[in-house]
């Protein structure tokens, strides 16, 4: 059971050739300079820690890097279910934004009083990553080349009219363009306008950053076990036991970097829910194509509708596209048997070459999908249980390229104790609305995808549904 079926066109021969030699593989992970290999030996029998984090997405590999920076000598054990780089942190799409609130926007509308604080923030913690990956040695080819966000139709354009008079008044470096500006910037006959922004937000190569935080991190003395998924936890007197097959891991503290994936608490899995987003990429461009898209600012690019494309050129001038059909499948399961979706694939393959038709006979080499955790209020959320012995941070609704870290700071400073400007705010003190159960988390969700559709086609105009939502506060988008 999935998400409302995406729009069907009839057999494109454009997308037939296109597909055709595609690998369902996440380009980040599947190329030579990227050598994670087949991971670090599972952990075994009976095991003792000071920390352990469960997860080696950002979060955890964050975490871990965070905790021996405060304290050296600590033993740190990062464990993870799957393989180095299979989540999340190796299928993004790169982009590195300083927002820890999914964009000022929403940002404003739940914490008006401390948004400013919260941007100020973002903007710091951003700029302490670069710095941080300076330090560790770590080449993630981070470039700040901002954002430019477009419109493909009027009501866009007035809503990024909004948009960017609030980044104007919160200090940022940004400029709103008209559609032959938006077409000089990226050529595409579908764009009547767009936004620049050239403050708090760049792209990353997110295999080479997942690659050089597990190798500084081994080399400093952490400790990484793949293949050792943790399925409960239990209070063991002062300290916490974390149980898998073939494996009992007795912790001092744990931190929960699961993020979209099971979590083994309840509160966190009332937190999240995996909805699926699907990414082709192609193959290299070559100077011709390249110069017939004009995209010399090498900005990231995303759309404005309410189901959003977003796309990148890669380091080797690859054209990366993605988003738009965002699924949540009955139950939230997780894992292989849905990260394809032939449907998705076909119907972002269209959509790419009706944006940039200068791409017809382009090839796409790699095609996959990958697990976004949202919340209700479409942001992180952390906290701690059982005398601070437990905490995490997850929901980062797929903007946590850069605000894993954070989190990741942010629940290092809850698990001890540690009175912080993060720890005072109210986007940590307070917890989202949690997901209804099932059926009606599945029903509420399925509801949302198609009031979200038809807002699209009805030019912006929401519904009664979204509308109720939005005075309640609980957001969901593609």
């Amino acid at each position: 059971m999935s998400g409302p079926a995406v729009a069907t066109r009839p057999e494109d021969p454009r997308v037939s050739r296109a597909l055709a030699d595609a690998v369902g593989r996440p380009f980040w992970t599947d190329r030579p300079e990227v050598d994670l290999g087949p991971g670090e030996p599972p952990a075994r029998g009976q095991q003792t820690t000071d920390l352990l984090v469960v997860g080696a997405g950002f979060t955890g590999l964050w975490a871990a890097h965070l905790a021996l920076d405060d304290d050296p000598d600590r033993d740190v054990l990062v464990v993870d279910g799957s393989g180095p780089g299979d989540g999340a942190s190796g299928r993004n799409g790169g982009f590195c934004d300083a927002s820890v609130t999914h964009g000022a926007p929403n940002g404003v509308a739940r914490w008006p009083g401390e948004y400013p604080d919260l941007h100020r923030i973002g903007l710091e913690h951003l700029d302490a990553l670069v710095d941080h990956l300076g330090r560790l040695g770590v080449d993630a080819h981070w470039a700040p080349v901002g954002e430019l966000t477009t419109a493909a139709e009027d009501w866009q354009l007035r809503d990024l009219e909004e948009v960017a008079a609030l980044h104007a008044e919160l200090g940022d470096d940004v400029e709103l363009l008209d559609g032959p500006g938006a077409r000089a910037r990226v050529d595409s006959p579908t764009f009547v306008g767009g936004l620049l922004r050239r403050t708090g937000v760049g792209t990353l190569d997110p295999g080479r950053l997942v690659d050089g935080l597990r190798r500084s991190l081994l080399a400093r003395g952490g400790r990484l076990a793949d293949h050792t998924p943790v399925t409960s936890l239990h209070r063991a007197g002062a300290a916490v036991r974390a149980d898998g097959p073939g494996v009992s891991i007795t912790a001092h503290q744990v931190l929960l970097a699961t993020n979209a994936f099971r979590g083994l608490l309840a509160p966190v899995r009332r937190a999240v829910v995996p909805v699926y987003d699907h990414v082709l990429v192609t193959e290299p461009l070559g100077r011709d194509r390249l110069d017939a898209l004009g995209w010399t600012g090498r900005e990231g690019l995303a759309d404005s509708a309410n189901q959003f494309h977003y796309a990148r050129l890669t380091p080797d001038d690859r054209l990366l596209w993605g988003g738009y059909d965002a699924i949540y499948r009955f139950g939230g399961p997780t894992g292989p048997s849905v990260e394809r979706n032939e449907a998705t694939e076909r119907l972002l393959c269209a959509q790419l070459l009706d944006t940039f038709p200068q791409l017809d006979g382009v090839r796409i080499s790699h095609t996959w999908g990958g697990p976004i955790a949202t919340t209700t209020r479409f942001c992180l959320t952390a906290g701690t249980r059982w005398d601070r012995r437990v905490g995490w941070c997850v929901g980062y609704t797929g903007l946590g390229v850069g605000a894993s870290r954070f989190g990741a700071a942010t629940a290092l400073d809850l698990l001890a104790g540690r009175r912080t400007e993060r720890t005072e705010l109210g986007l940590v003190r307070t917890a989202p609305v949690p997901w209804p159960p099932e059926p009606l988390r599945w029903a509420g969700i399925s509801l949302t995808r198609r009031a979200i559709a038809r807002a699209d086609r009805r030019h912006g105009r929401r519904g009664p549904w979204l509308r109720l939502l939005d005075a309640l506060g609980l957001g969901f988008d593609s």
